[in-house]
Formats: structure tokens, C-alpha cells, sequence
């Protein structure tokens, strides 16, 4: 996953493909079942560290890519009017719970979004395609990027390793929480 990470985020060739994209879609098929064995309070509490002290306010909507069973979506909704949870994995939407949320079966490196139209763009331990997150991102929005086991996550980059993949100038801040770490993300 290492590998498919950088991948992703432009980081290391070759580019994100159809196969890339068939590959981590069977592998995640085939988690799916266990899923929820991965979650824990430790973990949601790196998330909930990343909004409250990276100051990720409400809004309207939030975006939430590789949402997996959903663990993470409640939070979301707690914060926005409205959660996207796409994943490229159709064994794990299958499992998620259908509120809150509207579910999406989505490959990340092509969004079915419009340009500007999510306030948020939230990434537990998710692939980073930083083309399509500065697409979709509404003006004033921000990223919300947590590796909820820090750098023992399979899908792992350092802050500044996200800041500098995605297009143009961002600023933000980073903080270890527990095991995790996260960055919050603006536009600079």
C-alpha cells in the first residue's frame, strides 16, 4: 500500500491506473468483512483531535474519501448538512449503514463532483489523488488529511509530503495525536 500511496499522490511513478485501481479495489473487497475489527476509540479520537484542534469548522458539505464501513461518517455529520462517503470498495459501502451519509461507489482519481462544491475534504487513512481533492474543494475549504496509526498506517504520508502534492501554495498544521497524526489543509 505504500507503493499505491505515492503512486496516488503523484509522489512515485507509474501514475494511478486501471490497474492500480482494480487491484486496491479487490483488496479492500476482500477486508471488507473484517472491517470493523480496525476501528477503535484510539483511532476516533485522532479524527476528532484533527477538527478540534485544526480548526475545521462546519459547513455544508464534507466530503469523505475511502469512508470504507463508515466509522468516521457520524462525525461528519455532526459538523456538515451533508456527507459524501465514497469508497472505491463496493463490499465496504455494502456493509456501511445507510445514514448519515449518502453513499457513493467512487474511484478517488475521478470524481463524479462538480468543481468547488465540497467544504471539506476528509482522508482517514485514504489514498491522496491531490488533482481532483483541489478540484472539488470549494474556495475556503479545507483538507482534513489522519493517519490514524501515524506511520505504522499502510496508507501513510507526512504532512508536508500532502502540502507539497497538492497543487499550489497551502498552509495549515499538523499534530500527533495518540498513535495518529493529522493536517488540516487551506488554500494559501
Amino acid at each position: 500500500m505504500r507503493v499505491m500511496t505515492r503512486r496516488a499522490a503523484g509522489l512515485q511513478g507509474p501514475p494511478w491506473d486501471a490497474g492500480a485501481r482494480v487491484e486496491v479495489a479487490a483488496l479492500f473487497d476482500g477486508l471488507a468483512p473484517e472491517w470493523h475489527t480496525r476501528t477503535s476509540p484510539e483511532r476516533a479520537r485522532v479524527v476528532d483531535d484533527a477538527f478540534e484542534r485544526g480548526g475545521v469548522g462546519s459547513g455544508d458539505t464534507a466530503l469523505e474519501l475511502g469512508s470504507g464501513t463508515g466509522a468516521y461518517t457520524g462525525v461528519l455529520a455532526e459538523r456538515f448538512g451533508r456527507v459524501v462517503a465514497t469508497d472505491l470498495s463496493i463490499e465496504m459501502l455494502r456493509l456501511a449503514a445507510g445514514e448519515p451519509g449518502h453513499r457513493m461507489l467512487a474511484d478517488a482519481h475521478r470524481l463524479p463532483l462538480r468543481d468547488g462544491s465540497v467544504d471539506a475534504a476528509v482522508l482517514v487513512n485514504m489514498l491522496l489523488f491531490p488533482d481532483e481533492v483541489d478540484r472539488v474543494l470549494a474556495p475556503g475549504g479545507c483538507v482534513v488529511w489522519v493517519n490514524s496509526s501515524g506511520e505504522a498506517t499502510p496508507i501513510h504520508l507526512m504532512p508536508d509530503e500532502v502540502a507539497d502534492a497538492l497543487p499550489g501554495s497551502w498552509t495549515g498544521t499538523w499534530a500527533r495525536a495518540g498513535t495518529g497524526l493529522w493536517t488540516v489543509l487551506r488554500r494559501g
